[in-house]
């Protein structure tokens, strides 16, 4: 199987400080369910995902001290089929939309950012 490049990311971790409002809030934006495991001193709540699908999986992570919430990390991004309305449901949920949808050019679609209920920076993103 050809991969897109030489390095390909196939895990996220999203931190939270409160894992019942991040799932909650993220649930509201994705239509999604999302259950909380607990593995000792780490809780997650994952995205879901089929192993045999394309893309990458995720979890939403609460480990404690080794993941804080910030707008200054990596930024996911996050698939959507219009991701207008997934930014509609951000604010519903009475969180802030960042940035509305702008089409990042012609051929490569459209982008937006949030920030969730923890303080992290999303972005969501579309093809139309």
């Amino acid at each position: 199987m050809e991969k897109n490049a030489a390095v390909t990311v196939v895990w996220f971790e999203i931190p939270v400080k409160n894992m019942k409002r991040a799932i909650a809030f993220y649930g509201q934006v994705f239509n999604a369910e999302m259950a909380e495991q607990d593995f000792g001193d780490t809780k997650m709540a994952f995205f879901p995902w089929h192993e045999s699908a394309n893309g990458a999986g995720g979890s939403l992570i609460d480990a404690g001290e080794h993941y804080s919430p910030s707008h200054d990390g990596s930024l996911v991004y996050f698939s959507c089929d219009d991701l207008a309305t997934e930014l509609s449901r951000v604010k519903k949920a009475g969180d802030k939309v960042l940035q509305e949808k702008t089409e990042i050019s012609p051929e490569h679609g459209f982008m937006g950012l949030f920030e969730d209920t923890e303080g992290n920076r999303v972005a969501l993103y579309s093809s139309h």
